[in-house]
């Protein structure tokens, strides 16, 4: 298995969260960098910025290790569009009159549709501009809101593919928090907060109370209910994660790779299927 470096501490956790499942994929496929390249139309160097959070993989990149390694395109695609959004997010604004960055896909295509809508609601304020009958040309701060509005929508449009993705929808989130006293139906943490752990068995396997998952993958940064699940069952295992915080940071990875040194596999400290039914034997 390849040893990865270590993903920038400053890359945002949606981005974090595409490349550990490619880079998953890319090591259940066997492949090296070298044969990726061979399979598809991008270089190793490439590849290798990819994969270690240098540079977002663009659309086609990802649908091209989808292609190879025979994996649910649509799904790391809808992965790719939230981080692409959170990528372009955390770079600086473009000034005014200069053209706005766009995601790609779906909202891309929402968002050229939404422009013609509110060029037709400004129109009459345009046209009644002075009586010398020119039109006016909209103000620099005018366009800055019509950008952000458009951007807006695109934005909502695509966290709803990432609930459609990774399955976190507020009815799936409910329905293991309900059999938690206090469990509030959406994840909220707070800086000291701990959640409780009450682990059962039911029909063989462990649950804690705040999620059901078995396929769910948790690397560096990642948070939510089914963090707090995981944390539960580390301590149930045996491999102390510290406090059920809900989040994986250092002291979580470090428990995960105990637990999977215990269990044959590998020890990337990364939480999947396999780690998984591990955590729930």
């Amino acid at each position: 298995m390849s040893r990865w470096k270590g993903l920038p501490a400053s890359l945002d956790h949606r981005v974090r969260h595409l490349v550990v499942h490619l880079r998953r994929l890319k090591d259940h496929s066997g492949l090296s960098l070298t044969a990726l390249a061979a399979r598809t139309s991008y270089s190793k160097s490439s590849w290798e910025r990819y994969l270690n959070g240098k540079k977002l993989p663009p659309r086609a990149a990802v649908e091209a290790l989808a292609r190879v390694c025979d994996a649910d395109a649509p799904r790391l695609l809808a992965l790719q569009e939230v981080a692409a959004q959170a990528w372009h997010a955390t770079r600086p604004a473009p000034a005014a009159g200069q053209p706005v960055p766009r995601p790609a896909g779906r909202a891309a295509r929402d968002e050229t549709a939404a422009p013609a809508g509110l060029a037709a609601s400004a129109a009459p304020t345009a046209a009644a501009g002075p009586p010398s009958g020119r039109l006016m040309p909209l103000p620099p701060l005018v366009l800055g809101a019509l950008a952000a509005l458009v951007m807006a929508g695109a934005a909502l449009l695509v966290v709803r593919l990432w609930q459609d993705a990774t399955g976190i929808e507020r009815a799936a989130v409910a329905a293991p928090a309900a059999g938690v006293a206090g469990a509030a139906p959406t994840f909220t943490h707070r800086p000291g907060e701990a959640f409780g752990c009450s682990v059962r068995r039911r029909a063989g396997a462990l649950y804690a109370g705040h999620s059901r998952t078995d396929t769910a993958v948790l690397g560096s940064g990642a948070a939510g209910w089914d963090v707090v699940e995981a944390q539960c069952l580390l301590h149930r295992r045996g491999c102390d994660p510290g406090v059920v915080d809900g989040i994986v940071g250092g002291r979580t990875r470090r428990a995960v790779q105990r637990l999977q040194a215990r269990s044959g596999l590998p020890t990337d400290g990364i939480v999947g299927p396999d780690t998984w039914k591990a955590l729930r034997r």
